[in-house]
């Protein structure tokens, strides 16, 4: 009897730790892209406004963002398998939180670029491989989907709360009358959004520097592919045929991602939506990321992640057309909700699962960190080219005719994102032949 009782406070103290290593991983994974990322998009008429800057500005800073961190993954990925996940992680987040303070000041766009390029090199060189890492350790040899739902699931609940908040001190601080608020009271407001926001990135970085973990690889490390920061090892992954059909699946999938920036703009633009109101689509949009990622993760373990990313596609393809068609414009409320339900199920379906799929891939685990850098130095490419792209579409093409064209670009990459996840689902089911 005494050694059953043993054995389940063991069981609960293992799940109990096991609990907050993801919840942890969720945390950072999202608070490290706030600042440089979700301001703008819940925000994105207030952003624009307060830092007096145009679409294609604002789309220039995240090409300037993406061009330090193409050179990042591919770095950062090697030396995500060099060293501690834990050290490297706290250390990204920290130095993003610092970046905040700066921003809350408003600087020129000239400091802004610097700002951005900065952040491309703290959000990836240090982190993101070394996430993708962590996770996978996480689920072990049998939950990839699971552990990746939980992770992307999680960082929805983590966007969809700070949205939240950020959305309350905004509406708290600016007057009533949302309109008539004068340039001065709106940058206030947003000032303290701001450095709410970076103090909550920098308090994650210090839970992560204290308290996550990392247990012991369950993955037999028999493989001769082995860690290490070579020209020579970065080559060999290059050479795994899944490596080359997930570079293209992530990058087709994080077109779908980077057209959600806009569905704020689209709500106040085409739907009529005042700025408090057009904040909460963006928010809005959080909530559903949850519900799908942590879904989807579970279905992919009982089948396959090939096999939802191609199904992923197709949905966010359908999405891409309804918005794409003209006939998402107001008074039409309940059809603009719907349409974002259906391109938010495959953009965030697709996201749970492109590094769920690493394992499944064959991609060996002592090299996961170089696999997620040369899939991300590629895949990560609509940091670059989509924010400019569409701020040349939406700024070229006032009203309705600009979103349509942005979301008809979407629907290319999503019929050729469809063509790839079925390829790489092909090789998967001759392996397990």
């Amino acid at each position: 009897m005494r050694e059953t009782k043993l054995i389940i406070i063991a069981f609960s103290k293992d799940q109990l730790t096991s609990f907050f290593r993801i919840v942890l991983l969720m945390l950072a994974g999202e608070g490290v892209f706030l600042l440089p990322f979700l301001l703008a998009r819940i925000f994105r008429p207030t952003f624009l406004a307060v830092f007096e800057i145009s679409n294609f500005e604002l789309g220039s800073l995240y090409s300037i963002y993406g061009v330090i961190a193409l050179i990042s993954y591919l770095f950062g990925g090697a030396i995500a398998d060099r060293f501690p996940p834990r050290k490297l992680m706290a250390s990204a987040l920290l130095m993003t939180a610092a970046g905040g303070l700066i921003m809350a000041q408003f600087p020129s766009f000239t400091t802004l670029q610097i700002l951005y390029g900065y952040w491309g090199f703290s959000t990836i060189f240090l982190f993101w491989a070394a996430m993708i890492k962590a996770t996978r350790n996480w689920g072990g040899l049998n939950q990839q989907g699971r552990a990746f739902g939980y992770l992307e699931g999680g960082r929805g609940i983590v966007a969809a709360l700070i949205g939240a908040v950020g959305v309350l001190i905004f509406a708290l601080l600016i007057p009533d009358d949302v309109i008539s608020a004068s340039f001065s009271e709106r940058q206030t407001a947003f000032r303290w959004v701001i450095l709410a926001t970076s103090a909550m990135v920098a308090l994650v970085g210090l839970l992560v520097l204290f308290f996550l973990k990392e247990e012991e690889s369950e993955e037999a490390e028999t493989d001769e592919l082995k860690a290490d920061t070579s020209w020579k090892t970065i080559l060999k992954v290059m050479q795994l045929p899944s490596v080359r059909l997930l570079i293209l699946i992530v990058l087709c999938a994080y077109c779908g991602y980077k057209v959600t920036d806009i569905l704020s703009l689209y709500a106040a633009e085409i739907m009529l939506f005042d700025e408090v109101d057009a904040a909460k689509v963006g928010s809005f949009q959080m909530y559903l990321r949850p519900l799908v990622c942590i879904s989807i993760g579970f279905f992919a373990d009982r089948s396959s992640s090939a096999l939802w990313l191609v199904r992923g596609f197709v949905l966010l393809l359908l999405g891409a057309i309804l918005f794409a068609s003209g006939w998402v414009t107001a008074p039409h409320n309940a059809f603009f909700v719907f349409s974002i339900i259906i391109t938010g199920i495959g953009t965030y379906g697709l996201r749970t699962l492109y590094f769920a799929a690493v394992k499944e891939g064959h991609i060996p685990y002592a090299v996961t960190g170089t696999a997620v850098g040369i899939i991300s130095v590629i895949g990560y490419t609509p940091d670059i080219f989509m924010g400019p792209v569409m701020g040349i579409l939406l700024d070229n093409n006032p009203g309705l005719l600009g979103h349509q064209l942005v979301f008809l670009l979407l629907a290319g990459f999503a019929a050729v994102g469809t063509f790839a996840s079925f390829r790489f689902k092909k090789i998967i089911d001759k392996s397990q032949v």
